[in-house]
């Protein structure tokens, strides 16, 4: 958005002011002068010298090959949001990308291009701009480490602000419909800033708000001309509305005030000490902070910051009781980690793992197949998939496991090796994993439960194979095999047992042979194949775990949930999706959850609603990864069938009002059309137990992205409200074909807040879409 204050005069003459976004309400520094483009430099950073020299720029070494490294031009654009670079392309010599596009800055060798394309010698010279989505990494070499230092600290310094701020891009807007550059505004380029910001208005409309601003009469908008027109174009009338209704000193909001509106219209249990505290942390104006009063800029600050937000602020933090045994905890889990595309030719990298890692999946898979020159390789075996070296996989996940969430990663291996190979596997993770792999029990003695996610914070846990019990550990009489024959692993155990031999007759299991090495890192996820679940009852040991294709668990789930429910209380369940999904799509996690499966893995690759959902469970408990199940998926005992919902504790019913009120700048779709509108709609879903899945949406509304006002008000009747989601989707509405995504937002029904909150907006692949989002308010009741 454009700022306020200072603003219009910044066309007129240089100068520096602070100030709030009325409509974000964000706090920044503006530097602009009447002979430049409009620069936004980051608060703090005016004099920074890492700063400058990204303004300077340099040359650089660009990397895509052991062949192809380039030397070109790179340049932070005066805006602070651009980077600039040359390219010799014949049609492409100047390109640029947004700093928004940045997921990570990486120093040293610390890709997969870098460390497979480079030597050793230039690590500290190293560094990668790790992009957002698919887009390919950039591997670049500095001419000096103290460069290379710079380099990554100002695009980190950048990128730490940007994120703050969330909301510069309509001064790109600005800039890029001022034609001449004179900081001037005729109604020819007032209309394709219109367009740009994602308004379609018809010629009579923006001829009167012309009209209205230009009191020179001139022909074009300047100065206060432009300040005028600002602030007509980011009026809120809600927020007056909610504002005047409680503002009752002096047409501002005192400490008493704003009390009142916590306590009836949030529903928080706040103090008048609360209300101080927001007022100085929030309002900018001097004189009405000394009166302990807020302004409307000051509310619409607060509005807009964790407080405001829909999402509880202090389920960010792990809330939840963390020294339960693991197994009572749903557990953020992917599937073919190591693939960024689809299972029959996508690429494997360990950027894969990386990026999952990120996002605190704490299960990841590991498929490892002979490779050449002795060096055990990962990859989809039997098809056209790239291959990644085990021992590069494994040096990634040491390095990213922990960056997001310290609670224990599992590594869950598809075994397709020889001995030999086995064998390298097992020493390449004691030598890289050191004393954070998992290699014996935590007791002394023979374990008879899980131990918790706390026990086990910061440790690596091998979920395989083994050749004999846990109880061998403890064993003074029993040397143990040096190797033996096993069932093949999971996944692949499944696919041979779907074969049928000539005569129609479903072929035998196939065996592998297991080295002890290996063998003896599986200490508390053994793999075992599931025989139902009194055989397990009966037989299967606390530690001994079976993997299930979804079509099994959904099955499962749907004829004997409450003995799965029963099984999952002492033993943990891993879902993987179906063979068939040769693209990497995803199946509903929903189900598995409510039947208490833990390890619900998905293709974190590939965007889909499962991915938003699961990404909406873990959002919540400081995005640690672990989410602890309900009580009456825990212990014993429970009659919970979420299919049923005969009464019991789990029958906790609310009441959920929502009334969807407006958004705010909404992204254009197809933003090489500048004429291309959206026409938004909001979906609101619950998904949980049966009965609780629901969704509801607004009408659309033609031709805004940027102010639309819906104002609709929608009640959904929860029965288990510890196992609903609620998922926000905006859509561009298409009476011809299907409506396409704009953003969404996903989170635990129990993390949101009531009253007046911004829910932010993420892209299909979970990143936050800048300064846009919805307005919504919210009451989470006890149903009567």
């Amino acid at each position: 958005m454009f700022y306020t204050g200072c603003f219009a005069e910044a066309w007129l003459q240089p100068r520096t002011c602070t100030h709030a976004n009325t409509s974000t309400g964000e706090i920044i520094e503006v530097h602009l002068s009447v002979t430049s483009d409009l620069c936004v430099t980051p608060l703090g950073l005016e004099r920074d010298a890492d700063l400058q020299l990204l303004l300077v720029g340099g040359e650089l070494l660009k990397v895509r090959s052991s062949s192809w490294k380039k030397n070109r031009f790179y340049k932070l654009q005066e805006d602070c949001t651009t980077m600039w670079h040359e390219s010799h392309r014949t049609f492409k010599r100047n390109q640029t990308f947004s700093i928004d596009e940045i997921e990570s800055v990486r120093k040293g060798r610390q890709s997969e291009g870098l460390q497979k394309h480079t030597e050793a010698h230039v690590e500290d010279r190293c560094f990668s701009i790790i992009f957002k989505g698919r887009r390919r990494n950039l591997d670049l070499i500095a001419t000096s480490a103290e460069e290379a230092r710079q380099w990554v600290n100002g695009l980190e310094k950048i990128i730490s602000n940007m994120k703050k701020l969330n909301s510069h891009w309509i001064f790109n807007c600005m800039r890029k419909a001022d034609k001449n550059k004179d900081n001037k505004m005729t109604l020819k380029e007032l209309k394709h800033f219109l367009r740009q910001i994602n308004i379609e208005v018809d010629d009579m409309y923006a001829e009167v708000l012309f009209a209205k601003c230009d009191k020179s009469n001139s022909g074009s908008l300047e100065g206060p001309e432009i300040k005028h027109f600002y602030d007509l174009l980011i009026y809120r009338e809600e927020i007056d509305v909610i504002y005047g209704k409680y503002a009752t000193t002096g047409e501002q909001m005192s400490v008493k005030d704003l009390l009142n509106f916590l306590l009836n219209e949030q529903r928080e249990v706040a103090t008048m000490e609360d209300a101080v505290r927001l007022i100085e942390r929030y309002e900018l104006d001097d004189s009405a902070k000394q009166k302990n009063h807020m302004t409307k800029d000051g509310f619409l600050m607060y509005l807009h910051q964790e407080e405001g937000s829909i999402f509880n602020p202090a389920h960010k933090e792990v809330f939840q009781d963390m020294s339960q045994p693991i197994n009572h905890y749903f557990i953020s889990s992917s599937h073919n980690t190591y693939l960024m595309e689809d299972q029959l030719k996508g690429h494997s990298s360990t950027e894969a793992y990386i990026k999952a890692l990120m996002k605190s999946c704490r299960c990841v898979e590991l498929d490892c197949w002979d490779g050449a020159h002795g060096e055990p390789i990962i990859y989809h075996g039997h098809t056209l998939t790239s291959k990644v070296l085990f021992k590069d996989v494994i040096k990634a996940i040491k390095e990213y496991a922990f960056k997001t969430s310290e609670y224990p990663v599992i590594l869950s291996l598809e075994n397709h090796c020889t001995l030999e190979q086995q064998k390298l596997m097992a020493k390449h993770m004691i030598s890289i994993l050191g004393s954070a792999l998992l290699t014996s029990p935590l007791e002394d003695q023979m374990p008879t439960a899980f131990p918790s996610p706390q026990d086990l914070k910061g440790r690596f846990i091998v979920k395989g194979k083994r050749l004999n019990k846990l109880d061998a550990v403890f064993s003074n009489t029993s040397p143990g095999v040096e190797e033996d024959c096993v069932s093949e692993e999971d996944e692949a155990a499944e696919t041979s047992n779907s074969k049928t031999d000539s005569n129609g007759q479903k072929a035998k299991k196939s065996k592998i042979k297991l080295a002890k090495q290996l063998s003896d890192l599986v200490i508390y996820c053994r793999s075992v194949h599931f025989s139902g679940f009194e055989h397990a009852k009966d037989n299967q040991a606390f530690y001994e775990m079976s993997s299930f294709k979804e079509s099994k668990a959904v099955n499962l789930a749907e004829t004997a949930v409450n003995a799965f429910i029963h099984h999952n209380m002492t033993k943990l369940s891993r879902i993987y999706p179906a063979g068939s999904r040769t693209d990497s799509s995803n199946y509903n996690p929903v189900p598995l959850w409510n039947a208490g499966c833990q390890i619900v893995a998905l293709n974190f690759q590939t965007p889909s609603k499962e991915m938003d959902l699961n990404q909406g469970r873990f959002r919540s408990n400081g995005v640690s990864g672990y989410f602890l199940k309900p009580d009456f998926q825990r212990y014993p005992g429970t009659e919970f069938d979420p299919t049923t919902l005969t009464k019991g504790p789990w029958l906790k019913r609310k009441t959920f009002h929502i009334m969807v009120i407006s958004a705010q700048q909404l992204p254009k779709l197809n933003k090489d059309k500048c004429k291309s509108i959206v026409d938004p709609l909001v979906k609101v879903e619950i998904d949980g137990v049966p009965a609780d899945t629901c969704s509801k949406e607004t009408r659309s509304i033609e031709n805004n992205g940027f102010n639309p006002m819906w104002n609709e008000t929608f009640q959904f009747d929860i029965q288990v409200p510890e196992l609903a989601l609620v998922r926000f989707l905006v859509e561009d509405y298409d009476s011809t074909s299907q409506n396409d995504l704009i953003g969404q937002y996903c989170l635990p029904l129990t993390s949101l807040q009531n009253g007046y909150r911004h829910v932010p907006l993420l892209t299909k692949h979970g990143d936050v879409i800048p300064s846009a989002g919805l307005f919504v308010h919210l009451m989470l009741l006890d149903a009567k």
